[in-house]
């Protein structure tokens, strides 16, 4: 309101106090409804909600207060379902690796190039884009801590897989779970505590440092996978405990084993309860997307709802786990929903909450899950789910499952598959019987694609390059600790004809230093060992005792089936010049003074040049 505009107004008899009085209170009224406005839209504006995805390692569906086992206490992961929505029927695959594969790319596992969990066979296609490729691409800080289990060496490592920031183990399963042998980022370094601690630790950091921008945190625990080890705080409370609630099945019941899982499955509660009071202290409740699941059925025969199988199986019992997502104000809270979900459709909802574009590179499988959690799924169309594991399917619709012998059950009334309904309703089995095969040919058809790629060494893009004896082949005398490979180490290495060899694709030519993790009695020192590719050789003498115990079976609860292991040494063995190409990488003993040159655990290649 200018000067010239009050001359013009009628003055009725006010004197020019009073009209700048007047005048002040509306210039005044206006700033102050501007703010509110710029204020309101402000506080209105787009902000993509951070999400922290939560996993489990062989966490039954039973294994929590909120599915009804009495045995057990949950109540921080309760709470997500019970302030956020449940799946009641979401299903992942039998084992760890499949899961994890359908997860983080929208895709059947079969199609990823993941077809075992171990040597390689776990790893996923490099031209496969992850739940992390599709987040950081779009502004996100991404972050991996636990196991990753989907590929070690890069670009099938995690940090080539879209993630910035990676803190646990490869692995498909770890042998000390009290300050072991971890990585960061590629590097070898020490843990600090009980893993799982160390793990929400790293990702409760993670959140304080990118509070005020955008984030994507994947935590997947390493428990209540063996081996069975948890702190004393929480296994008292169960050892020698009475279980009410017990596996109902013919198979028998170890509650040895048991007991352990549920007190390891408490402390995941207790750090699920540390995440969760992190969001909320630092004001982030209203902006983040909380999501909780297992990737399989329980490890052991425990309680789990009467149903049929356990993990590795493709039963009901084997596959299905809870589902639980939160977002504060703005997921529906208490709310259940029955039709049935899978991993494969993680990838497509999460990006859809957070209004991320999918990827463009190869079809999903998955289903974007908005409508059944918004309660718009009016136009829901009914789809089948498949599950797969060692040559056997099953298929699941919303009433029936179709076993992997072609046995059909109602599983809305008969979660324990104990009633064959295939002569009751034959067409329904048969329909079931063409898609099984249907989805068989297509599926299953990519798989055998997959299983002769060597593994890689010296990716462009990384520093760092493990070769672990997990990943390595015996010759000769030599033997693998553990007939499990994951957590394995070489021993009995006697003759200077035995070697142990690598099938790998150096992807950029350069120069590397080799460390070799060995132990080493006094007794047995000085051997000479020489590394070689193609016509490149580095030999050096073993020169320093490493001779610590065997570890593991001081914290172990139950007896473990995985190999125990050792606190392995670095020493160098030199520099070697590795030229581009696939070929097969050597390392043998030149002289053997004493009875074995060392036990081996580890190379690790970090580019020099």
């Amino acid at each position: 309101m200018n000067n010239s505009t009050l001359k013009k107004m009628p003055q009725f008899g006010l004197n020019n106090t009073w009209i700048n009085f007047v005048v002040c209170i509306l210039i005044l009224t206006t700033w102050i409804g501007c703010k509110k406005e710029s204020e309101v839209t402000s506080s209105n504006s787009p902000q993509k909600p951070n999400v922290v995805l939560i996993l489990t390692d062989d966490q039954g569906w039973g294994d929590f207060a909120y599915t009804g086992n009495t045995n057990v206490s949950t109540p921080n992961i309760d709470a997500l379902a019970e302030s956020g929505t449940s799946f009641e029927n979401f299903y992942v695959q039998p084992v760890c690796s499949p899961t994890r594969a359908e997860l983080l790319t929208g895709r059947y596992y079969p199609r990823t190039g993941v077809y075992s969990t171990s040597a390689g066979g776990e790893r996923i296609n490099l031209d496969e884009t992850t739940i992390a490729d599709v987040f950081k691409k779009a502004g996100y800080h991404t972050a991996a801590y636990g196991k990753w289990h989907n590929g070690m060496q890069p670009p099938y490592h995690p940090n080539s897989r879209g993630f910035d920031d990676f803190y646990g183990f490869a692995s498909g399963h770890w042998g000390n779970y009290f300050s072991p042998m971890l990585e960061h980022n590629g590097q070898v370094v020490e843990g600090n505590g009980y893993l799982p601690d160390d793990l929400t630790n790293r990702g409760l950091d993670f959140i304080k440092e990118h509070r005020d921008e955008p984030f994507f945190l994947y935590l997947p625990f390493n428990t209540p996978h063996s081996p069975m080890q948890v702190p004393d705080a929480y296994f008292k409370k169960f050892e020698g405990k009475e279980l009410n609630m017990r596996y109902q099945g013919k198979e028998s019941e170890d509650l040895a084993f048991t007991r352990a899982a549920l007190a390891m499955v408490e402390n995941i509660d207790y750090n699920v309860g540390r995440i969760d009071k992190a969001i909320k202290d630092l004001g982030l409740a209203e902006n983040t997307v909380v999501v909780y699941l297992s990737d399989n059925g329980p490890n052991n025969w425990r309680w789990n709802g009467g149903m049929r199988g356990k993990k590795a199986s493709v039963d009901e019992g084997g596959v299905r786990t809870p589902f639980f997502i939160r977002w504060k104000n703005s997921i529906p809270q208490g709310k259940k929903v029955v039709t049935m979900a899978s991993s494969i459709d993680l990838l497509p909802t999460l990006a859809s909450l957070a209004g991320i574009p999918l990827p463009e590179t190869k079809p999903l499988d998955g289903k974007d899950l908005m409508p059944l959690i918004f309660g718009e799924s009016k136009d829901w169309k009914e789809r089948l789910i498949f599950n797969y594991w060692s040559g056997k399917t099953s298929v699941r619709s919303q009433e029936y499952r179709l076993d992997a012998e072609n046995n059909l059950y109602d599983m809305e009334k008969d979660r324990g598959q104990k009633t064959d309904l295939s002569q009751v309703f034959p067409e329904i089995r048969d329909s079931l019987v063409r898609a099984k095969k249907n989805w068989q040919e297509k599926v299953l058809s990519e798989k055998s694609k997959n299983e002769n790629r060597p593994f890689t060494l010296g990716a462009p893009a990384s520093e760092y390059t493990q070769l672990p004896a997990r990943d390595g082949i015996s010759h000769g005398s030599i033997k693998r600790s553990n007939r499990f490979p994951n957590d394995s180490f070489f021993t009995n290495w006697s003759n200077t004809n035995d070697s142990i060899t690598w099938d790998v694709d150096v992807l950029k030519e350069g120069t590397f230093e080799v460390q070799l993790y060995y132990t080493v009695s006094e007794e047995n020192l000085g051997a000479s060992v020489q590394l070689s590719f193609k016509n490149e050789k580095i030999a050096a003498e073993i020169t320093e005792v490493n001779n610590p115990p065997l570890e593991g079976m001081e914290h172990d609860r139950v007896p473990r089936v995985e190999s125990y292991v050792k606190d392995f040494k670095p020493m160098n063995l030199g520099n070697i010049h590795l030229e581009k190409g696939q070929g097969t990488l050597t390392i043998k003993a030149l002289n053997i003074p004493g009875k074995e040159a060392a036990d081996l655990r580890l190379l690790l290649f970090k580019r020099i040049e």
